[in-house]
């Protein structure tokens, strides 16, 4: 049997070591994910990172973390 799983992209964050609010900044990249799959959709649909993106963009002017975007 073969199965094809389907690609997509994902967010890869890292926080920086100063950040003395690193669990807070996680909370809130949590909450975008948990209000996001209210609206009825995942991490796998399609346009999770452009949905998203300026949310995090926000996020990180107020934390200090980068992000990549990687496709898995």
């Amino acid at each position: 049997m073969k199965v094809r799983i389907p690609k997509h992209r994902e967010f890869v964050i890292a926080i920086d070591e100063n950040e003395t609010r690193q669990e807070e900044c996680w909370d809130k990249l949590q909450q975008i994910v948990t209000d996001y799959e209210k609206e009825g959709k995942s991490v796998y649909t399609p346009t999770f990172i452009e949905d998203n993106e300026e949310k995090v963009k926000e996020l990180q002017k107020e934390y200090k973390f980068t992000y990549t975007i990687e496709l898995k």
